[in-house]
């Protein structure tokens, strides 16, 4: 399992996340996702630690605590969900709305 990091600052580099993460257990690794397009950081991260209890100590002491001029959030990440080829967002089919016209 790992740790969501978000309300990240843009100036935030992994060195950055991994020590003050360190300080409460070992980080295995630090994932800062950036923008396909600018190569500009997201603003959100994902931490893993060695364990569970080194997680739920993270967490508890930095959700909501303010770090490079921000207040973090800090939880269990969700497991990503699978996505069908068209991005996401969900399919209805039942005919009504969808934003195209059914008139030729």
């Amino acid at each position: 399992m790992s740790i969501y990091v978000g309300n990240l600052s843009y100036e935030v580099e992994q060195d950055d996340l991994k020590q003050v993460f360190a300080e409460y257990g070992t980080v295995k690794s630090v994932q800062l996702p950036t923008d396909r397009e600018t190569g500009r950081v997201r603003g959100f991260a994902f931490v893993e630690m060695g364990t569970e209890a080194e997680e739920s100590a993270a967490i508890e002491a930095l959700d909501g605590a303010e770090w490079m001029g921000r207040n973090l959030k800090v939880n269990k990440a969700k497991p990503r969900e699978d996505r069908d080829s068209f991005g996401g967002g969900r399919r209805n089919n039942s005919g009504g709305g969808g934003g195209y016209s059914r008139r030729y």
